[in-house]
């Protein structure tokens, strides 16, 4: 039996991949059966995993809590893995592929893209789900959290693009890793407090687990029956890529007339 690092490497990278294929995507649904795809792979690595784990660390209700936890914390680094290998647009790239356009036209059109492939990969995980009983922490869950993430962080990190307010840093993947941040907060990079260090127990590391785990939590709605959970997942996760969208394109706009003053 292959061991859960050997399971799991690739996570992190196909979530980055799934992504950015759903948000670019003109017609996502088109991509909803490689994301059903990519959650069903997750779903068949945990089962494995689950039954692996429960045989060492028992079933008892502290060994779920601490695979619940442990999961988390996972999950965490998965995400802060994913971040510097999200395909991500710059300014000149979005100019030409929206022509004519305003910064705030351009801004729409992507929140609005990001909302369907949300919309697409909550819809796929409810398809998807199919262990009759959801283990502590399943990896079908992860992947679609992932890929959420990574839907929203690269938003955010277009929508920065976009108004000219590019994350600092010295490479990418430390600018990355600032939109990862600004997704925690749901804040502009240039509004983040307490520093971009993601050490285990810093302020940072703390509000992005928090932020995972509540999203985690909801996105487990979509693995419910499989029509209905399809169908809410679906809803839920449009509305709430929306809003984050709304919300940094509210901080930036703030960001470009404070500076023009």
């Amino acid at each position: 039996m292959a061991e859960p690092e050997t399971e799991t490497s690739d996570l992190s990278a196909r979530a980055a991949e799934v992504a950015a294929e759903l948000t670019e995507e003109e017609r996502p649904q088109e991509r909803g059966r490689a994301v059903s795809a990519f959650i069903s792979r997750a779903a068949s690595s945990g089962a494995r995993i689950a039954a692996s784990s429960a045989r060492a660390a028992g079933r008892g209700t502290r060994a779920v809590r601490r695979r619940a936890s442990s999961g988390i914390d996972w999950l965490s680094d998965q995400a802060v893995e994913m971040a510097p290998r999200l395909r991500v647009r710059n300014r000149a790239a979005l100019r030409a592929q929206f022509p004519g356009m305003s910064a705030d036209d351009i801004a729409d059109a992507l929140i609005e893209r990001a909302a369907r492939a949300s919309a697409v990969a909550g819809g796929a995980g409810g398809m998807a789900a199919a262990l009759p009983v959801l283990t502590a922490f399943p990896l079908e869950l992860a992947a679609e959290t992932l890929v959420l993430v990574g839907i929203e962080v690269k938003l955010i990190a277009e929508l920065h693009e976009v108004y000219e307010s590019p994350a600092p840093g010295k490479n990418l993947a430390d600018r990355m890793r600032a939109y990862l941040a600004a997704w925690a907060h749901r804040r502009g990079v240039f509004m983040i407090e307490d520093g971009l260090i993601f050490a285990a127990g810093s302020p940072l590391a703390r509000t992005l687990r928090r932020r995972l785990a509540a999203r985690a939590g909801r996105s487990a709605f979509s693995l419910g029956p499989f029509l209905t959970g399809a169908t809410v997942g679906a809803l839920f996760n449009r509305r709430e890529t929306r809003k984050l969208g709304r919300d940094i394109q509210r901080d930036l706009r703030r960001r470009a007339l404070e500076s023009r003053w």
